[in-house]
């Protein structure tokens, strides 16, 4: 089994945090009545922002399942699986 370790998450977790004041500033605008080309543009950011957190956290879990020879963790179905929650 592989887990995800704090230590070795760093630079998700600062990412993850930047996403989550960037959907603070998006609630904002839409209280504020900003314009919608604003917002929509924030929110890509949001989300483009997240989508590249997830795919480190794959990229580490991959990384320390091949590492540990842990091949029930490579399973491919669940790999594609995971991915594809991501498209």
């Amino acid at each position: 089994m592989v887990s995800l370790q704090p230590e070795d998450m760093g630079a998700v977790i600062n990412r993850l945090r930047r996403a989550q004041g960037q959907l603070g500033g998006v609630l904002a605008m839409i209280e504020n009545g900003r314009e919608c080309e604003d917002v929509v543009t924030q929110l890509a950011a949001v989300s483009k922002a997240v989508d590249r957190a997830a795919f480190s956290i794959i990229a580490t879990t991959l990384r320390q399942c091949v590492d540990a020879g842990d091949a029930d963790s490579l399973d491919s179905k669940r790999l594609e699986k995971l991915f594809l929650s991501l498209a």
